[in-house]
């Protein structure tokens, strides 16, 4: 349902507010040095894009409880009004809720998490629960198809009896997970349980509720089926991107300027300044940021999504890739790869993206080796980096920021940060 939320359901507690949890470090990123809610989708972070949809929705009382690094950049991009409150270190959910707890009093409270993205339908879903039910809280529930590394809802006729973290694959109560989409009525009750809870994990809000529950609170599950993506691991991110775009229908910005001997096929997104010259095709849906050019005898395909002030430049062709913001290209293949910004492609680099033996692509994530579940997969790249001419790399290799990677080279391992690769008479990595 898109529009503004009813009167009748606003209404029902005008002292709502909404606490956006925005405060944690994303370990699992790696190489991306962006925070996962300020990575850009058609060209707009994804915090600022939650904070207008809950405006939108009539939803206009909002506190966003992040780091210190960012809070200037957040000021930045947020519109006025809106609450910042600092929480010192990356200390989990709950301590983020208690950074907050002198501005929350006795409200009832709306918690989001930047980092889930879905539907903003689901705003009038769990608000309708809350007016035409009598639960202490409701926690938004979807039903997965497979095991997801969350948490999992214990229930009984849609009334939720435990919260339990990250269970052992096999071992799941349910196939509901919980999304942070949480909507409590008395935020006191909630901040009295997360300062007398501890845990030696990253679960202190899950156990403090699952001890309300027992306690007698109530909690309801609501479930949702709509589109559900949570970044979690960076190829996530191509999933996401995807939802972006196909929601939004086709737009040439009138002040792009297209060759009228390129062809666009599908739909596309063209923002303000693109220019695209002769003999290239874009296959939507696709998206392409403003001030971009893409060059002569280029091929966009289906999926791909390009940041702002980059150049794709002669006989380049991209597909199914999440491209930041000014990227360089120079007949380079890019396939289903994520490139975080400011990166340049010598002539004739390329990303593999396909095992020969047609088996899922394998990534490493610290001392983890993780299945990303794709069977086409090429990189990641991050911010800053340079790729010589004429290099390969194969599918799942991370590229850290600020690194160098010589001419010539075939890239079959991670690279760290700041790291310079040259082929002499061996591999060197300095």
């Amino acid at each position: 349902m898109g529009g503004r939320i009813s009167e009748e359901i606003y209404k029902a507690r005008s002292n709502m507010k909404v606490l956006i949890l925005a405060g944690g470090i994303g370990k699992r990123m790696v190489p991306f040095k962006t925070e996962k809610y300020k990575i850009k989708f058609l060209g707009t972070e994804i915090i600022k894009q939650k904070v207008e949809e809950l405006i939108k929705l009539g939803l206009n009382d909002i506190i966003v409880v992040c780091n210190p690094v960012i809070q200037e950049n957040l000021k930045n991009i947020l519109q006025s009004g809106v609450k910042i409150i600092i929480q010192p270190q990356p200390l989990g959910m709950a301590n983020a809720i208690l950074c907050a707890k002198e501005i929350l009093k006795t409200d009832d409270v709306l918690i989001v998490n930047p980092n889930d993205i879905f539907e903003p339908s689901i705003y009038h879903s769990i608000l309708t629960e809350y007016k035409n039910s009598s639960f202490d809280s409701y926690i938004l529930a979807y039903k997965v198809q497979k095991y997801f590394p969350g948490g999992y809802l214990r229930t009984e006729n849609s009334e939720i009896k435990e919260i339990i973290e990250k269970p052992q694959p096999g071992h799941e109560p349910s196939n509901l997970v919980n999304i942070v989409v949480h909507l409590h009525r008395d935020i006191r009750k909630l901040i009295e349980y997360l300062e007398k809870t501890s845990s030696e994990k990253d679960d202190v809000y899950e156990k403090s509720i699952s001890q309300m529950m027992k306690d007698g609170f109530r909690f309801k599950a609501v479930e949702y089926t709509g589109f559900w993506g949570s970044i979690k691991y960076p190829w996530d991110i191509l999933n996401i991107k995807n939802y972006y775009m196909e929601r939004r229908v086709t737009y040439i910005s009138n002040l792009a300027t297209i060759s009228e001997k390129s062809i666009i096929e599908g739909p596309v997104i063209i923002d303000d300044n693109v220019k695209i010259y002769e003999n290239t095709k874009i296959k939507g849906p696709c998206y392409i940021g403003k001030n971009t050019i893409i060059g002569n005898n280029c091929l966009i395909r289906e999926n791909t999504h390009i940041g702002s002030d980059c150049l794709v430049g002669n006989s380049t062709e991209i597909r199914n890739s999440y491209i930041g913001d000014n990227c360089k290209f120079h007949m380079n293949y890019v396939g289903d790869s994520i490139l975080e910004g400011n990166i340049l492609m010598g002539a004739g680099a390329i990303t593999a993206n396909f095992r020969f033996d047609e088996k899922n692509i394998f990534c490493r994530i610290g001392n983890e080796i993780v299945n990303t579940n794709l069977n086409k997969f090429g990189c990641i790249i991050g911010k800053d980096a340079k790729i010589g001419v004429n290099t390969s790399i194969m599918p799942g290799i991370k590229i850290g920021s600020n690194s160098i990677i010589g001419p010539g080279i075939v890239l079959t391992e991670d690279i760290g940060d700041n790291k310079k690769v040259f082929i002499k008479h061996n591999l060197s990595i300095r």
